[in-house]
């Protein structure tokens, strides 16, 4: 009875919610921003400099992305997943060697963003899309909510560290916690999932690499639309508490604002999903992508109070929305045959996305001593991102209709096997 309990295919959604806490955006992206103002100064650095330094991470992260997708869809999940857990760890936990030498500066984030790959969406949205059909939004939603948590929970651990130990033992412990929350959950619950079945189940096998890539313009519309959306969000959140603290908040204001925005992603990346799942999706996402508008547009005019916590959520609010559409899209706009790489490649995109973001706001603080001129380009960007959803048109890879099977206690099938169609 119990290894059957462990069987169930939500405990793959567990696995991914614990793993992604850990993930790439909530280590390199989101912790970033309590790195800061410690780093910049023991290492005597402007902002901008050590943004693009830091930014490094996800423009490697963004050219490992599709070479990552492919060995998913090529070796299966597991194979790849688990020791890209155990390299990120240890590559996180290298950067309490930072120095001013650029050599250290740069190659050691370089080194971080190549090897964190293995923590993004990637891997875990295929095992969940593989999973599930007609629940696919609600279930990624649930597992991509993992993001969520780490951005409220990771800040607040990164700034406990700084404060206690210093930000270079706050970046061994980062690594210890890569390990504990992402290898260990992904390795007892994550199984692969007979992902095939989805497409004999429908009858269609989706796109090949070569058909979306050179004949479907909706993909180039997506990878543009999440380019710009993770441009100004995330560009945004990096900064987040940098930015709350020159207007005279406290650190711990500042991060609590993170966090809360780290709970409005959560928030976000469930309700976005519930949503996919009932509501024509380009509709869902121009309504979620709203949101970070309007919260960028209230950062931008300088309104004190509680008003810039308000904009941090309605910030949380969009980002929590876009790796949960991302996943949907990919699934049910181009198929799951060759999802990994797909999605390798849009997510690659977003990840360009945040390295542009941090570094025009680490930029525009440098030489321009205001965060205002990058969040004017990110409220255009946003404006841009919410009509590129609008002509997307009907799924070409619907769910298909019919009860939801059962679990199936065997659904583990080898490299080459032929699985079973018992997804739900």
């Amino acid at each position: 009875m119990i290894a059957r309990l462990f069987r169930n295919r939500w405990w793959t959604v567990v696995a991914s919610v614990l793993g992604l806490i850990v993930g790439q955006g909530s280590i390199n992206v989101f912790a970033f921003s309590e790195f800061i103002k410690p780093v910049s100064g023991a290492l005597d650095i402007g902002r901008g400099q050590f943004s693009s330094a830091a930014g490094l991470t996800s423009i490697l992260s963004a050219v490992a992305s599709p070479f990552f997708g492919r060995l998913l869809d090529k070796r299966g999940i597991r194979v790849v997943l688990l020791p890209s857990i155990v390299l990120f760890a240890l590559a996180t936990a290298a950067l309490a060697f930072l120095q001013r030498s650029p050599v250290y500066l740069y190659g050691l984030f370089c080194v971080a963003g190549l090897l964190s790959v293995g923590q993004t969406p990637a891997a875990y949205s295929k095992a969940v899309a593989g999973w599930f059909d007609k629940r696919r939004g609600l279930a990624l939603g649930i597992a991509l909510a993992g993001v969520g948590l780490g951005t409220a929970l990771v800040p607040q651990l990164a700034a406990f560290l700084i404060h206690n130990l210093g930000w270079r033992l706050a970046y061994v412990g980062l690594g210890a916690s890569i390990f504990l929350l992402g290898f260990i959950p992904v390795a007892l619950f994550l199984r692969e999932p007979p992902v095939q079945a989805v497409t004999v189940q429908s009858g269609k096998h989706g796109l090949s690499t070569a058909e979306a890539l050179k004949k479907s313009w909706r993909f180039w519309a997506l990878c543009v639309a999440f380019f710009f959306g993770a441009t100004a969000v995330n560009g945004t959140l990096t900064h987040i508490v940098a930015l709350l603290t020159d207007r005279g908040f406290s650190v711990f204001a500042a991060t609590t604002a993170l966090s809360f925005s780290g709970l409005a992603i959560i928030g976000g990346r469930i309700l976005s999903g519930y949503c996919l799942d009932k509501i024509f999706g380009p509709a869902v996402a121009f309504v979620f992508f709203l949101f970070p508008l309007l919260g960028i547009l209230l950062l931008y005019s300088g309104a004190g109070g509680f008003i810039p916590i308000v904009a941090t959520v309605l910030c949380g609010l969009g980002i929590g929305a876009e790796f949960d559409m991302m996943s949907f899209f990919v699934s049910r706009y181009f198929g799951l045959r060759s999802f990994g790489l797909l999605y390798g490649v849009m997510f690659g995109f977003s990840q360009l996305g945040n390295a542009a973001g941090s570094n025009a706001m680490g930029w525009s603080y440098q030489l321009l001593h205001s965060y205002a001129p990058a969040q004017l380009a990110f409220i255009v960007a946003l404006a841009i991102t919410c009509v590129l959803f609008l002509p997307l048109g009907p799924y070409p890879f619907p769910a298909v209709k019919g009860e939801e099977p059962h679990d199936a206690d065997d659904a583990r099938p080898s490299i080459g096997a032929t699985p079973q169609p018992t997804v739900a």
